[in-house]
């Protein structure tokens, strides 16, 4: 079977779509893998049969309803239940408190989701949002490259960690959400290339919670050219850590609304989403 898989974003957070579409390559099934281009829209590379499976959120679906956006895909399974982004400084500081991030620059990424959890992680940690020099650097890797010359005091990111040191998992301060997802047109689940790929999924996902963080960097080195290999096995085992990947394939209701929580608190949508308007 042949498999067009797309993510928004490429991280080790990502890891239980990686190591899936490894488990089909070995399994002898072709599976391509891109990142959305800039412009691009996933909806519309799915309605239109560009792509078959995208890694996204739960999330990409309110905003483009609201302008009354249709057909808009559905989301079939959870990749992770926590928020995947980490603070980094200069130098590690054991001690962190978010008020530290008061009076200083902040490199923040600004994906719409990224940066609604960022701000619900600054509120329900006692920290002042409006006291922070929240700076927009563009991409991670352009956010990392600023940081690296000097720019800011602190750097918001995924791993793998490619600038500063650790000071706090974004995660491990927020309750569990439905953060990132996969998605497909509503036809494309009833075929059975749709069926055999759940199955695979679901054995990778359940594979990279309990296997060594080595294995699973292993299993996915092919998609991180020219990072260095222990550096991937930190960033699996700072996920694994963090339960990111905990709980079964299916995206559960509790942490559906959740998400809704943080993002209406962020007033980045305009109504709440019923769940079986965009879970299916």
């Amino acid at each position: 079977m042949t498999f067009r898989i797309m993510a928004s974003r490429h991280s080790a957070f990502y890891s239980p779509l990686l190591c899936a579409i490894q488990f089909l390559r070995e399994g002898g099934d072709e599976a391509t893998y891109r990142v959305l281009g800039a412009g691009q829209r996933s909806y519309a590379l799915l309605r239109d049969g560009e792509v078959d499976i995208v890694q996204s959120a739960v999330s990409s679906n309110w905003n483009p309803r609201e302008r009354g956006v249709e057909p808009l895909p559905v989301h079939f399974a959870q990749i992770n239940q926590r928020d995947g982004f980490f603070l980094t400084t200069r130098q590690a500081s054991p001690a962190f408190e978010w008020r530290q991030l008061e009076g200083r620059m902040l490199l923040a990424d600004h994906g719409q989701q990224p940066l609604a959890m960022l701000k619900y992680a600054v509120r329900h940690n006692g920290a002042n949002w409006d006291k922070i020099e929240v700076v927009d650097a563009g991409s991670p890797e352009r956010m990392a490259a600023a940081f690296r010359e000097g720019r800011g005091d602190y750097l918001h990111q995924q791993a793998p960690i490619t600038a500063g040191e650790v000071v706090v998992a974004v995660g491990s301060c927020v309750p569990p959400v439905a953060f990132s997802s996969l998605c497909c047109a509503r036809g494309y689940q009833k075929t059975r290339p749709y069926r055999h790929f759940l199955e695979v999924y679901e054995r990778a996902r359940g594979w990279v919670q309990t296997a060594l963080p080595e294995e699973v960097a292993a299993r996915e080195a092919s998609f991180f050219e020219g990072v260095p290999s222990e550096r991937l096995i930190d960033a699996v085992r700072r996920y694994q850590l963090l339960g990111c990947w905990g709980g079964d394939v299916e995206i559960p209701r509790d942490l559906y609304e959740q998400s809704l929580n943080v993002f209406q608190e962020a007033r980045a949508i305009a109504w709440r989403h019923r769940y079986d308007e965009v879970v299916g």
